[in-house]
Protein backbone atom coordinates (compact mmCIF):
# COMPACT_ATOMS: atom_id res chain seq x y z
CA UNK A 1 0.00 0.00 0.00
CA UNK A 2 1.61 3.26 -1.12
CA UNK A 3 1.75 6.28 1.15
CA UNK A 4 -0.37 9.26 0.19
CA UNK A 5 1.78 12.06 -1.24
CA UNK A 6 1.35 15.54 0.19
CA UNK A 7 -0.81 17.67 -2.07
CA UNK A 8 0.83 20.50 -3.96
CA UNK A 9 -0.32 24.04 -3.18
CA UNK A 10 -2.79 25.43 -5.70
CA UNK A 11 -1.55 29.02 -5.41
CA UNK A 12 1.90 30.49 -4.84
CA UNK A 13 2.71 32.40 -1.67
CA UNK A 14 2.76 36.05 -2.71
CA UNK A 15 4.25 39.07 -0.98
CA UNK A 16 0.76 40.34 -0.16
CA UNK A 17 0.01 37.10 1.67
CA UNK A 18 2.76 37.56 4.27
CA UNK A 19 3.62 41.29 4.29
CA UNK A 20 1.56 44.48 4.40
CA UNK A 21 2.59 45.64 0.94
CA UNK A 22 0.51 47.01 -1.91
CA UNK A 23 0.49 47.47 -5.67
CA UNK A 24 2.32 45.20 -8.09
CA UNK A 25 4.60 43.73 -5.43
CA UNK A 26 1.67 42.32 -3.45
CA UNK A 27 0.75 40.01 -6.36
CA UNK A 28 4.28 38.70 -6.97
CA UNK A 29 5.23 35.16 -5.82
CA UNK A 30 8.20 35.18 -3.46
CA UNK A 31 11.23 33.82 -5.32
CA UNK A 32 14.29 32.04 -3.89
CA UNK A 33 16.78 34.71 -4.98
CA UNK A 34 14.64 37.36 -3.24
CA UNK A 35 15.03 35.41 0.01
CA UNK A 36 18.78 35.01 -0.49
CA UNK A 37 19.17 38.76 -1.02
CA UNK A 38 17.29 39.53 2.20
CA UNK A 39 19.33 36.94 4.09
CA UNK A 40 22.50 38.65 2.84
CA UNK A 41 21.23 42.09 3.89
CA UNK A 42 20.15 40.94 7.36
CA UNK A 43 23.52 39.27 7.87
CA UNK A 44 25.30 42.46 6.79
CA UNK A 45 23.37 44.58 9.31
CA UNK A 46 22.71 42.20 12.22
CA UNK A 47 25.52 39.69 11.75
CA UNK A 48 22.94 36.94 11.23
CA UNK A 49 19.42 36.45 9.92
CA UNK A 50 16.58 37.37 12.27
CA UNK A 51 14.53 34.51 13.71
CA UNK A 52 11.01 34.98 12.36
CA UNK A 53 12.15 38.04 10.40
CA UNK A 54 11.46 38.92 6.76
CA UNK A 55 14.36 36.78 5.45
CA UNK A 56 13.08 33.69 7.28
CA UNK A 57 9.51 34.30 6.11
CA UNK A 58 10.67 34.81 2.53
CA UNK A 59 12.78 31.64 2.60
CA UNK A 60 9.85 29.55 3.85
CA UNK A 61 7.56 31.03 1.21
CA UNK A 62 10.10 30.49 -1.56
CA UNK A 63 10.51 26.84 -0.52
CA UNK A 64 6.74 26.34 -0.75
CA UNK A 65 6.66 28.04 -4.15
CA UNK A 66 9.48 25.86 -5.50
CA UNK A 67 7.72 22.72 -4.25
CA UNK A 68 4.54 23.87 -5.98
CA UNK A 69 6.34 24.53 -9.25
CA UNK A 70 5.45 28.22 -9.24
CA UNK A 71 9.10 29.34 -9.17
CA UNK A 72 12.42 27.62 -9.76
CA UNK A 73 15.80 27.72 -8.01
CA UNK A 74 17.61 30.84 -9.17
CA UNK A 75 14.41 32.79 -9.94
CA UNK A 76 14.21 36.43 -8.88
CA UNK A 77 11.13 38.68 -8.83
CA UNK A 78 11.38 41.39 -11.49
CA UNK A 79 10.59 44.20 -9.03
CA UNK A 80 13.35 42.95 -6.73
CA UNK A 81 15.76 42.90 -9.68
CA UNK A 82 14.79 46.50 -10.51
CA UNK A 83 14.55 48.06 -7.03
CA UNK A 84 16.53 45.70 -4.86
CA UNK A 85 16.31 44.49 -1.27
CA UNK A 86 17.71 46.72 1.48
CA UNK A 87 18.00 46.97 5.24
CA UNK A 88 18.51 50.48 6.61
CA UNK A 89 19.17 51.79 10.12
CA UNK A 90 18.45 55.18 11.64
CA UNK A 91 19.53 56.16 15.14
CA UNK A 92 17.44 58.86 16.89
CA UNK A 93 16.76 57.90 20.52
CA UNK A 94 16.83 54.30 19.31
CA UNK A 95 18.19 52.18 16.51
CA UNK A 96 15.36 51.70 14.02
CA UNK A 97 16.08 49.08 11.36
CA UNK A 98 13.75 48.93 8.38
CA UNK A 99 13.72 46.17 5.75
CA UNK A 100 12.57 46.82 2.18
CA UNK A 101 11.67 44.63 -0.80
CA UNK A 102 11.07 46.37 -4.10
CA UNK A 103 10.97 49.71 -2.30
CA UNK A 104 8.24 48.67 0.18
CA UNK A 105 8.58 48.07 3.92
CA UNK A 106 8.36 44.42 4.96
CA UNK A 107 9.84 44.62 8.45
CA UNK A 108 10.90 47.05 11.16
CA UNK A 109 12.96 46.43 14.32
CA UNK A 110 13.43 48.89 17.18
CA UNK A 111 16.28 48.70 19.69
CA UNK A 112 16.07 51.43 22.34
CA UNK A 113 19.32 53.07 23.38
CA UNK A 114 20.08 52.90 27.08
CA UNK A 115 19.27 56.24 28.70
CA UNK A 116 20.90 57.21 31.98
CA UNK A 117 18.37 58.58 34.44
CA UNK A 118 19.40 61.85 36.08
CA UNK A 119 18.01 65.23 37.03
CA UNK A 120 17.65 67.03 33.70
CA UNK A 121 16.52 70.38 32.44
CA UNK A 122 13.58 70.47 30.01
CA UNK A 123 16.01 70.94 27.12
CA UNK A 124 18.13 68.00 28.22
CA UNK A 125 15.03 65.83 28.63
CA UNK A 126 13.90 66.69 25.10
CA UNK A 127 17.29 65.62 23.76
CA UNK A 128 16.76 62.17 25.27
CA UNK A 129 13.44 61.61 23.50
CA UNK A 130 12.10 61.59 19.94
CA UNK A 131 10.22 64.73 18.95
CA UNK A 132 7.26 64.96 16.60
CA UNK A 133 9.48 66.62 14.00
CA UNK A 134 12.10 63.87 14.29
CA UNK A 135 9.43 61.19 13.93
CA UNK A 136 8.16 62.87 10.77
CA UNK A 137 11.71 62.99 9.42
CA UNK A 138 12.16 59.28 10.18
CA UNK A 139 9.31 58.57 7.76
CA UNK A 140 11.61 59.67 4.94
CA UNK A 141 13.71 56.56 5.64
CA UNK A 142 10.81 54.12 5.94
CA UNK A 143 8.34 55.43 3.33
CA UNK A 144 10.08 58.30 1.57
CA UNK A 145 9.25 56.99 -1.91
CA UNK A 146 5.50 56.88 -1.21
CA UNK A 147 3.47 59.44 -3.19
CA UNK A 148 1.70 61.80 -0.81
CA UNK A 149 -2.05 61.19 -0.60
CA UNK A 150 -4.86 62.59 1.52
CA UNK A 151 -4.26 60.13 4.36
CA UNK A 152 -0.63 61.28 4.59
CA UNK A 153 -1.64 64.94 4.52
CA UNK A 154 -4.20 64.38 7.28
CA UNK A 155 -1.66 62.54 9.43
CA UNK A 156 0.97 65.26 8.97
CA UNK A 157 -1.59 67.95 9.74
CA UNK A 158 -2.57 66.13 12.94
CA UNK A 159 1.11 65.83 13.90
CA UNK A 160 1.77 69.55 13.31
CA UNK A 161 -1.28 70.57 15.36
CA UNK A 162 -0.21 68.23 18.16
CA UNK A 163 3.22 69.81 18.17
CA UNK A 164 1.91 73.38 18.28
CA UNK A 165 -1.00 72.67 20.61
CA UNK A 166 -3.36 74.66 18.36
CA UNK A 167 -5.72 74.04 15.46
CA UNK A 168 -3.88 76.54 13.28
CA UNK A 169 -1.91 75.30 10.26
CA UNK A 170 1.11 77.41 9.35
CA UNK A 171 0.83 78.84 5.83
CA UNK A 172 4.30 77.67 4.81
CA UNK A 173 4.49 74.74 7.23
CA UNK A 174 4.96 71.04 6.64
CA UNK A 175 1.20 70.31 6.88
CA UNK A 176 0.38 72.93 4.24
CA UNK A 177 3.06 71.47 1.97
CA UNK A 178 1.65 67.98 2.46
CA UNK A 179 -1.88 69.10 1.59
CA UNK A 180 -0.65 70.86 -1.54
CA UNK A 181 1.26 67.72 -2.53
CA UNK A 182 -1.81 65.51 -1.98
CA UNK A 183 -3.99 67.87 -4.05
CA UNK A 184 -1.45 67.89 -6.86
CA UNK A 185 -0.94 64.13 -6.83
CA UNK A 186 -4.67 63.57 -7.16
CA UNK A 187 -4.43 65.10 -10.65
CA UNK A 188 -1.42 63.00 -11.74
CA UNK A 189 -1.70 59.45 -13.06
CA UNK A 190 1.89 58.21 -12.99
CA UNK A 191 3.52 57.65 -9.61
CA UNK A 192 6.97 58.69 -10.83
CA UNK A 193 5.63 62.19 -11.45
CA UNK A 194 3.98 62.53 -8.05
CA UNK A 195 5.37 64.38 -5.05
CA UNK A 196 6.78 61.91 -2.53
CA UNK A 197 6.84 61.93 1.26
CA UNK A 198 10.58 62.56 1.19
CA UNK A 199 9.94 65.82 -0.68
CA UNK A 200 7.62 67.02 2.07
CA UNK A 201 9.16 65.59 5.25
CA UNK A 202 12.90 66.08 4.73
CA UNK A 203 13.92 68.60 7.41
CA UNK A 204 10.41 68.52 8.94
CA UNK A 205 11.66 69.29 12.46
CA UNK A 206 13.00 72.62 11.27
CA UNK A 207 9.73 73.50 9.57
CA UNK A 208 7.64 73.18 12.74
CA UNK A 209 7.10 76.41 14.67
CA UNK A 210 7.02 74.32 17.87
CA UNK A 211 8.38 70.83 18.45
CA UNK A 212 8.13 68.51 21.44
CA UNK A 213 8.45 64.88 22.46
CA UNK A 214 5.91 62.45 20.98
CA UNK A 215 3.36 61.01 23.43
CA UNK A 216 1.01 58.07 23.10
CA UNK A 217 -1.90 60.50 22.71
CA UNK A 218 -0.10 62.22 19.84
CA UNK A 219 0.45 58.90 18.08
CA UNK A 220 -3.17 57.84 18.56
CA UNK A 221 -4.38 61.13 17.10
CA UNK A 222 -2.15 60.76 14.05
CA UNK A 223 -3.14 57.10 13.55
CA UNK A 224 -6.82 58.10 13.70
CA UNK A 225 -6.34 60.90 11.16
CA UNK A 226 -4.45 58.66 8.72
CA UNK A 227 -7.00 55.84 8.97
CA UNK A 228 -10.04 58.13 8.57
CA UNK A 229 -8.64 59.48 5.31
CA UNK A 230 -7.61 56.12 3.84
CA UNK A 231 -10.33 54.37 1.78
CA UNK A 232 -9.11 51.04 3.22
CA UNK A 233 -9.33 52.43 6.79
CA UNK A 234 -5.76 51.40 7.57
CA UNK A 235 -2.36 53.01 8.04
CA UNK A 236 0.57 52.68 5.66
CA UNK A 237 3.40 50.36 6.83
CA UNK A 238 6.36 52.55 7.77
CA UNK A 239 4.30 55.69 7.13
CA UNK A 240 3.62 58.80 9.20
CA UNK A 241 1.35 57.11 11.75
CA UNK A 242 3.73 54.17 12.11
CA UNK A 243 6.69 56.48 12.75
CA UNK A 244 4.81 58.44 15.43
CA UNK A 245 3.70 55.18 17.05
CA UNK A 246 7.26 53.84 17.25
CA UNK A 247 8.49 57.17 18.65
CA UNK A 248 5.77 57.26 21.31
CA UNK A 249 6.55 53.71 22.37
CA UNK A 250 10.22 54.57 22.78
CA UNK A 251 9.49 57.78 24.65
CA UNK A 252 7.43 55.89 27.20
CA UNK A 253 10.70 54.31 28.34
CA UNK A 254 12.04 57.78 29.12
CA UNK A 255 10.84 60.05 31.88
CA UNK A 256 9.40 62.93 29.84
Amino acid sequence: MSQEQPSRPKEPVKYGDVFEVSGELADKPIAPEDAKMMQSEETRVFGHTQKGGPAAVMQSAATVNIRGGFVHPGDKTDLVAERGVTVEQTVPAATVTTEFVGGQVVGQHVEPRRIVAAARTDEEALQGTITIGEALEATVKTAGNKPVDQSDAAAIQAAEMRASGTNVIAIAGVAASAQSAADYNATVDRDERKIKLRDVLTGAAGKLSVDRAVTREDAEGVVSAEMRNNPKLCTHPGGVAASLTVAARLNERVDI
